[in-house]
């Protein structure tokens, strides 16, 4: 691959970087509107939760680096499922428990599970330990730090009382819809590019800037955890 082009894909995948620090912060709109709501309201959750993953950047460029070089139907099923098991199980505990994590490490780990996938996808762990760790194991114990990253952004807006867990369903389940409609799309891209005779080269210039973007993340949220 050419400077030119390598620096092209690298810099693409790098631009939602600046937008990762906030990628599943809730706007102050929707903050306020469910402060305001009373009691179960599954439709105003249903719909955050799907918004929050469809339009959260770090979730999505970590997804991206799972289903990278994933062909079977099975295999994305598989690990789709790990990376949704991790997440539901810390995002219904962590708000049910009222867990108290600082969001700032929380995110810097997000951060660091898109390098480690990226660094995996471009053979590091192989070349610098010989073999790659499980990387099922891997997606089940990131979702479990994903989940705990919706839960910390959640648990000061959710109801208590008889609508807590209707509203906290609701918004795992519009997590999930959310994911599905993101996973389609970015299968659909992945197809396509597959069948292009530049993809090998390509794809180790944008998992470089998944990488890269992955570190200004974890970078941004460690110096937030330290200035705080």
């Amino acid at each position: 691959m050419k400077p030119r082009s390598a620096a092209y894909w690298v810099g693409l995948v790098s631009l939602p970087a600046a937008c990762l620090a906030v990628g599943h912060d809730l706007s102050a709109d929707n903050a306020r509107y469910v402060m305001a709501l009373e009691g179960a309201a599954a439709g105003p959750f249903l719909y955050l939760g799907a918004k929050h993953m469809f339009t959260g950047f770090d979730h999505l460029l970590f997804l991206t680096g799972v289903l990278f070089y994933l062909y079977r139907p099975r295999d994305i099923v598989l690990y789709v499922t790990l990376f949704t098991l991790g997440h539901s199980l810390t995002l219904l505990l962590g708000v049910a428990a009222g867990w108290r994590v600082s969001s700032h490490l929380v995110d810097a780990i997000i951060g660091l599970s898109i390098v480690y996938k990226a660094f995996e996808n471009m053979g590091g762990f192989k070349w610098l330990l010989g073999f790659d760790p499980n990387p099922r194991v891997a997606v089940l114990v990131f979702g479990l730090c994903h989940g705990l990253g919706l839960a910390t952004k959640l648990q000061d807006y959710v109801g208590n009382g008889d609508g807590l867990w209707v509203n906290l369903l609701s918004f795992n389940l519009g997590v999930e819809l959310g994911q599905m409609l993101a996973l389609a799309l970015l299968l659909s891209l992945l197809l396509l590019w597959r069948g292009r005779a530049g993809f090998p080269a390509q794809a180790f210039a944008v998992n470089a800037g998944l990488l890269c973007a992955g570190l200004v993340l974890a970078g941004y949220q460690f110096a937030g955890l330290y200035f705080a």
